[in-house]
């Protein structure tokens, strides 16, 4: 049994992600922030060490952090298995991001996706300040980039669309290229994958 973080029967939580990765099924849920995208890419990676099986990931998370979104969006293009991602809720911000570069790409009937620019907060001199927008203006173009070629898209459309805070239903997210189906009755309980 794979087993990230906690002692066994530390408690509920600990018991499901067992479970969960037992199954080779990766939940991010929440902010996608440093710690729930360094989670994401130690069970990811792990899951892809011991075996060739898919992995099934299930997003319900939104960010601001873009390092962390771009992070989780390279290891998933370095994994030599395939990525199976299902937003059963919504997808925000960069973990947007997460979702177009999966392999298998499904939203449920009620997902609700945001493209929308991270926000950056900047402390410091006036020089320190204008290097760090510099660099995240550089990433910034990585992940629009990214983000235009997994949805078949202009990076000009997909920056308009991510400086305007354009919402899609999950029809939309299909039309738009960020997912390839809208999904149907989910089995993983069954260990089973709808795609």
């Amino acid at each position: 049994m794979t087993w990230l973080g906690g002692s066994s029967g530390s408690g509920p939580a600990d018991w499901l992600a067992g479970h969960l990765l037992d199954r080779r099924v990766v939940m991010v849920s929440g902010a996608l922030d440093p710690a729930v995208s360094g989670n994401a890419i130690a069970q990811l990676m792990t899951l892809d060490a011991e075996g060739d099986e898919a992995i099934e990931l299930y997003l319900d998370a939104e960010g601001d952090d873009l390092g962390s979104g771009l992070a989780l969006m390279d290891v998933i293009d370095l994994l030599g298995v395939e990525v199976i991602a299902t937003c059963i809720g919504r997808a925000g911000g960069t973990a947007i991001g997460v979702l177009a570069v999966c392999s298998v790409r499904r939203v449920s009937p009620n997902a609700r996706l945001r493209l929308s620019e991270p926000r950056f907060d900047l402390n410091g001199t006036a020089s320190e300040a204008a290097a760090w927008r510099r660099h995240a203006d550089g990433q910034m173009a990585s992940f629009v980039g990214r983000l235009a070629q997994a949805c078949g898209k202009d990076p000009g459309e997909v920056a308009a669309d991510l400086s305007g805070g354009r919402f899609l239903s999950a029809a939309q997210a299909v039309a738009y290229g960020l997912a390839d189906s809208v999904a149907g009755q989910l089995s993983v309980v069954a260990g089973n994958s709808d795609s």
